[in-house]
């Protein structure tokens, strides 16, 4: 892709963030209320609809208790330079690949969306793909080069087996490779599974301006991959391939 296209689509994205602006600041407490990694804020509903923030240091929140905000959770545990450079809201394209899953069945995908949802992004697009290389390289390729679309979250086909090809298809598109993503996943997991965590080939990167990331398919995995590693840094992710 030409630096003019990556150009044009880094402005396009840029507009969008525009609309998500005055969200994202009746989200998001001061940031002086953020300190040491605490959450130290006031209580304000969220317009997302999915959270409350709660002043939890006093124990109080406005209206029905509910579950702190996810996002703010993860901005409180960056550095405290770039929680002022982060994106809520990103449209996200989930790909489930496999032989045997469906719609009913595939309950990585089904979790990767609930915890976008949760953490204030959006699940803009979702696929099931039989284990092709070709047809994940043509979802994925597609959905980058898509301004709606912010980062692809692929779940599936990142093992030895003849039928996981998912490494493969999604290694020959990156442009940029993210190998700190595949080297803390498997740091992560054998601390739950052991020596077997080296058998995962999860992978990210960046391709065209859009972030993305591919990990194992298993519920167990998607959870670790995803409340471990993406959510805490997706949106400032975001935003740094935006400008």
């Amino acid at each position: 892709m030409s630096r003019e296209l990556r150009a044009g689509r880094s402005a396009e994205k840029l507009q969008r963030a525009g609309a998500l602006t005055k969200e994202r600041e009746f989200c998001l407490p001061p940031r002086e209320t953020i300190a040491d990694g605490a959450l130290w804020h006031y209580p304000v509903a969220c317009p997302s609809g999915y959270c409350q923030i709660s002043n939890r240091q006093h124990g109080f929140t406005l209206g029905a208790p509910r579950d702190p905000c996810t996002a703010i959770e993860s901005m409180a545990r960056l550095p405290s330079q770039h929680q002022d450079r982060i994106v809520s809201g990103a449209a996200c394209g989930v790909l489930t690949v496999s032989d045997t899953r469906t719609q009913a069945t595939d309950a990585g995908g089904a979790l990767v969306r609930e915890l976008l949802v949760k953490s204030g992004h959006r699940a803009w697009a979702y696929e099931i793909v039989r284990d092709e290389p070709d047809l994940v390289a043509f979802h994925v390729s597609r959905w980058c080069e898509d301004a709606a679309c912010d980062a692809v979250l692929v779940t599936g086909g990142t093992g030895f087996s003849a039928r996981d090809t998912t490494y493969e298809a999604i290694s020959a598109l990156l442009e940029r490779r993210m190998d700190g993503f595949g080297e803390l996943f498997r740091s992560l997991s054998f601390q739950e599974i052991g020596a077997a965590a080296m058998l995962s080939r999860a992978l990210a990167g960046v391709r065209g301006g859009t972030a993305v990331f591919s990990m194992p398919g298993s519920p167990a995995a998607v959870r670790l991959a995803m409340e471990k590693l993406i959510l805490p840094t997706l949106g400032h992710l975001v935003w740094l391939l935006r400008h």
